[in-house]
């Protein structure tokens, strides 16, 4: 090789191992902030998880026990878009004691407001929490507890109390209130409670009954 040609190679050559190890760098940089990110919201889960639930409630590994409900699955409406939705299941010594269903309320003032619906097996609201939204700050934002305590206000209901009619906000003639300023939010919210409710009475016994996810099975 001429020392034209090696004159080229050298620096052709240490560009290709620097790509190399940026490349290689940058996707273990990624890799640890993903696993982060999903370690930080699991530890954020969990707490609205204890917040939503009694540790007196159930003893099973509440994240290991969990299932999809795809888009396409019967009344998948219900939980709010067509995409995936996850269930997770909460069991004391084995049998059925409440499921948190990730569901998302569409119409928000500021776009999908997402919420954690912790239900008991006999059909009533343990509790509700926003797991992400973009409602507007001092308005809106008012559904995080943090903030308020509007929230607390599903708690103990059911679709039969109140009945199914009367699942709406007091300016749509309903009995829940509404965060003054905030109706379109307030609104949003409750509905996709009263969805998240009226989906688990039809699929209470399939929710249970599914393999979890691990499995590898979806409702």
């Amino acid at each position: 090789m001429d020392i034209a040609k090696r004159s080229l190679l050298v620096p052709i050559m240490t560009f290709t191992a620097l790509t190399v190890l940026t490349a290689a760098g940058l996707s273990a940089l990624s890799t640890h902030s993903a696993e982060r990110i999903d370690a930080n919201q699991r530890a954020w889960d969990m707490r609205q998880i204890n917040e939503l639930l009694s540790a007196t409630d159930y003893d099973n590994d509440i994240f290991s026990d969990v299932i999809v409900v795809e888009g396409t699955a019967p009344d998948a409406q219900l939980l709010g878009t067509g995409a995936p939705h996850e269930i997770l299941r909460a069991r004391k010594n084995g049998q059925p004691a409440a499921a948190i269903l990730r569901v998302t309320a569409a119409s928000g003032y500021s776009g999908p407001i997402e919420l954690l619906v912790a239900i008991y097996a006999d059909g009533t609201v343990a509790g509700v929490r926003a797991a992400r939204h973009r409602e507007t700050p001092g308005l809106g934002d008012r559904i995080e507890i943090e903030r308020s305590s509007w929230m607390t206000g599903f708690e103990g209901r059911s679709l039969q109390a109140p009945p199914l009619a009367d699942w709406a906000i007091r300016r749509d003639d309903g009995v829940f209130d509404q965060i003054t300023g905030a109706s379109v939010t307030s609104r949003a919210v409750t509905s996709a409670v009263r969805d998240a409710l009226q989906y688990f009475e039809a699929h209470k016994t399939p929710v249970f009954a599914a393999p979890d996810v691990a499995g590898g099975s979806s409702q």
